[in-house]
């Protein structure tokens, strides 16, 4: 645009000039060689030039009124003639004149999937990993196998009926339901599974006719009616083994019975039961053959098998333990017996190496009220009607520790059934 409008300004003076005037000054040679075509051809693009001219001016006043009138529109108000003075205050960005209006965001054309042909047009999937599927089923079998695990562990616990064992133990025993307790958990625990890592050896300790020996005659009963009498032993020093020109025969006896013992369980998928009373007649020769029997380091099958070991070991300090601390409540009796336990044990390790991995059940002194309830049992069983007072007079026919308000039994229930066969 710029270069036509030099174009044109350079015509002026020909649109104004005459161009006879022109002929006769500066081309007279010219114009008399041409002759008349040549002068109408030169006139007409002179007119033509002039009439390009005129509309340029034309055009060019036209933009120039238009621009006048949007300019006073612009900065003169039509209320007031008064001129006002140019700022840039009433300017306004487009962009940002309309704050509500969002900016167009320019759109992500997204990369379109090219295909090796047009037959296929199906959008390609990640390949699946086939570890996945092992894995699911790895999880699958482990499962199982754990739920297996929990629903052996509940047959072998039930086909020892421990239930039927603490309901006896409850009716049968009396004043000594913490070691009752006791007792039925480490069997629970030691007869959910069938293979261990050591055998179970359990020592009840205690005074006289506090329910040792009772308690023993229990567990052997109950085990014979649900393993067998073939797989438990109960073994009474005193009786199987009465001199000390017998501990040789004794030591080799006892090796042989319990290693048949041993594997006939092992070839059953039972866990045999060896009870020893009166350990503590119980010579050191016969001591340390227990002692091998119960750590082997052999076989694997002698570790499979429940000890329990029956003495009054340590039975006057316990004694002593009980009356000191007799003002403790009856809630109070496990405590004590957490509180025995250390002394106990390091009193039967210098005994004897045999007690080292034991687990102790110290049986507590009876008081009266259960010397009472011994009476009251006795009595049923050989028939007699339990009269209260009748039971009263027969128990404060034996002795007792008095302590404050509470009497503990010198004897505990070992006199009862002595007194219930004079009646």
């Amino acid at each position: 645009m710029f270069g036509f409008y030099t174009f044109l300004h350079c015509f002026p003076q020909m649109g104004e000039q005459d161009p006879s005037d022109r002929l006769r000054g500066d081309h007279p040679k010219e114009t008399k060689e041409n002759g008349t075509g040549s002068f109408s051809q030169f006139s007409s693009s002179v007119r033509t030039m002039v009439r390009i001219r005129q509309k340029y001016q034309a055009i060019k006043k036209r933009r120039l009124e238009i621009a006048a009138a949007s300019s006073s529109q612009c900065f003169i108000s039509p209320r007031s003639t008064s001129p006002k003075v140019f700022t840039f205050e009433n300017i306004q960005d487009p962009i940002y004149s309309n704050p509500s209006s969002p900016r167009k965001r320019k759109k992500k054309r997204k990369g379109r999937v090219l295909y090796p042909s047009s037959s296929l047009r199906a959008v390609p999937t990640k390949e699946r990993s086939r570890a996945k599927k092992c894995l699911y089923l790895l999880c699958i079998i482990v499962f199982l196998q754990v739920y297996n695990a929990i629903e052996n562990l509940d047959d072998h616990v039930l086909k020892y009926d421990l239930d039927g064992l603490e309901k006896t133990l409850k009716r049968e025993v009396f004043g000594q339901q913490e070691v009752a307790e006791s007792l039925l958990g480490h069997l629970h625990d030691y007869l959910s599974t069938y293979v261990h890592n050591k055998p179970l050896v359990l020592s009840l300790h205690g005074p006289t006719g506090v329910g040792k020996s009772h308690v023993g005659r229990l567990l052997a009963q109950h085990f014979r009616s649900v393993v067998g009498d073939d797989l438990v032993m109960q073994y009474f020093v005193l009786h199987h083994c009465p001199t000390d020109d017998d501990i040789p025969r004794c030591t080799k006896s006892l090796d042989s019975h319990v290693s048949e013992m041993v594997t006939q369980a092992e070839e059953e998928e039972k866990i045999p039961v060896f009870i020893f009373d009166e350990v503590e007649h119980m010579p050191r020769e016969l001591l340390d053959t227990l002692q091998d029997l119960i750590h082997p380091k052999n076989n694997n099958e002698y570790l499979n098998a429940i000890y329990i070991l029956i003495s009054n070991l340590g039975h006057e300090d316990i004694t002593k333990f009980v009356l000191h601390n007799s003002s403790v409540a009856v809630s109070g009796h496990l405590s004590l017996i957490q509180e025995l336990n250390p002394w106990l044990r390091s009193y039967l390790e210098r005994y004897h190496m045999v007690f080292l991995e034991a687990d102790l059940l110290p049986f507590m002194l009876l008081e009266k009220s259960n010397v009472m309830d011994c009476f009251i049992d006795e009595m049923s069983r050989e028939g007699f009607y339990p009269d209260r007072s009748h039971v009263e007079r027969l128990a404060e026919e034996l002795s007792y520790y008095i302590v404050g308000e509470r009497e503990f039994s010198h004897t505990g229930c070992r006199q009862v059934v002595a007194k219930v066969n004079l009646l």
